[in-house]
């Protein structure tokens, strides 16, 4: 290429497309199922408490707990509150939009607030992103904030067991490779036995 700016300006637009995945996007446009052990529906206040090993479903979103309170707003959007038992945890898990990876938390509760597609973690908090089936990174906190739609969450350290501090550990992306053609240094070697010639 001729413009050197032009070849940085694209590898820069490349670098922001590949980080800016963010979550399913059509998880917002499918149907929450849930299943419980008991429902208490009220239908003046637009509330469902489940109860008894729930799992919620909604795409590529699974949250599970021993509680889950669903509220829904007059526009339809919906926002669930999830408790753990006694000395447990709550936990979700999301795909992230065209990756083989996951976005996997869990807490004493997890607040999910459907409009803005943010979950929050609440007491004991920690959050991992899984690359196929490995932990690339992983943080801890008293609460974490995670918002799905623009991959950023923040993490407070607070009044959690042990330091009250917030601890992280963050991978490096590795680099795609190359192919054999396009890397400096590496000559083609002009071979007569392609196409049938020998």
């Amino acid at each position: 290429m001729k413009f050197p700016i032009l070849r940085l300006l694209l590898c820069a637009a490349c670098a922001l497309s590949a980080g800016l995945a963010g979550a399913e996007k059509a998880d917002s446009k499918k149907p929450m199922n849930i299943e419980a052990d008991a429902l208490r529906y009220d239908d003046l206040r637009q509330t469902s408490v489940f109860s008894g090993n729930v799992v919620l479903t909604r795409g590529s979103i699974i949250i599970k707990g021993a509680r889950i309170e669903v509220r829904q707003d007059p526009q339809g959007y919906q926002f669930g509150v999830v408790t753990a038992e006694a000395g447990q945890r709550a936990t979700f898990r999301q795909k992230r939009d065209g990756d083989d990876e996951y976005i996997e938390g869990e807490s004493e509760t997890i607040e999910y607030d459907g409009r803005a597609d943010v979950f929050k973690l609440i007491r004991n908090a920690e959050l991992r992103r899984l690359r196929g089936s490995q932990v690339a990174d992983l943080v801890t906190g008293n609460i974490i904030q995670y918002n799905s739609l623009t991959d950023v969450f923040t993490v407070d350290g607070g009044q959690q067991k042990g330091s009250g501090r917030v601890r992280a550990t963050l991978t490096p992306r590795s680099e795609a490779p190359q192919p054999a053609a396009s890397r400096p240094g590496v000559p083609l070697r002009n071979d007569d036995s392609l196409g049938g010639r020998k």
